[in-house]
């Protein structure tokens, strides 16, 4: 008796309380016996998952891996190399060919859309499973003679099927530095926010070194892997 007693009075010390979010997972919402409460935020209404076709550019959504709140910038049709599907033998779906040597004379089996996104800078702090803030690097022109890299923190590519789009009435509803240079809000408009011509004439300028056109997958010992080589 004595024993539980002492446990008990340990795990209410202790004790935390969990909520189930987007992801499945489990976080900590507040330490009982400190009562530290963090609170949750409404960030707008969850719009309907395309099945098919793509998302357009403006589109709010959040991150159904990392979390996230963005917006989609520019959408890219990739061919997707998924090596899980394209290792295994007709005849035996369990067992795979020799990964050292793989073979890819067939096509890639299927295209998916693939985004450009702008991140919320106040959830990068907090984005799961990730050490550092998203950024892409690129080059910033085409001369030969002067080439400068570019490094914009707070851009992701992003798969359509990690996307989960909502609707919001706020005509700022993403912290980050270029949210306003590069969408604008359009009252009546689905989505409500459309491009500005400085992400256009940008996506013109810096296309060769944006576009994603591939994109390579593979599970190793349960770890899921997905390389986008760029040119």
């Amino acid at each position: 008796d004595s024993l539980l007693q002492e446990t008990m009075s340990l795990i209410s010390r202790q004790c935390f309380l969990f909520s189930r979010d987007l992801l499945g997972l489990r976080s900590p919402l507040l330490k009982v016996s400190q009562r530290n409460v963090s609170g949750l935020a409404e960030v707008g209404k969850l719009g309907s998952i395309k099945l098919e076709g793509k998302y357009s550019t403006g589109q709010m959504f959040l991150h159904k891996v990392f979390g996230y709140r963005g917006a989609v910038l520019i959408p890219w049709l990739a061919n997707v190399y998924d090596r899980d599907t394209a290792l295994k033998t007709p005849n035996n779906m369990d067992k795979l060919v020799d990964a050292d040597n793989p073979s890819f004379t067939t096509p890639p089996g299927r295209t998916s859309n693939y985004y450009q996104v702008l991140i919320d800078g106040r959830d990068s702090p907090h984005v799961t499973q990730r050490a550092q803030t998203e950024s892409v690097t690129f080059l910033g022109n085409h001369d030969q003679n002067s080439r400068n890299l570019y490094t914009i923190p707070g851009l992701d590519y992003v798969a359509h099927e990690d996307i989960l789009p909502y609707t919001t009435s706020d005509i700022n509803p993403l912290q980050h530095e270029l949210f306003d240079k590069f969408l604008t809000y359009k009252e009546g408009e689905e989505p409500s926010f459309v491009a500005q011509d400085t992400l256009l004439a940008w996506e013109e300028k810096n296309h060769h070194w944006l576009e994603l056109s591939d994109v390579h997958k593979e599970t190793t010992e349960n770890i899921r892997v997905t390389v986008i080589p760029f040119y």
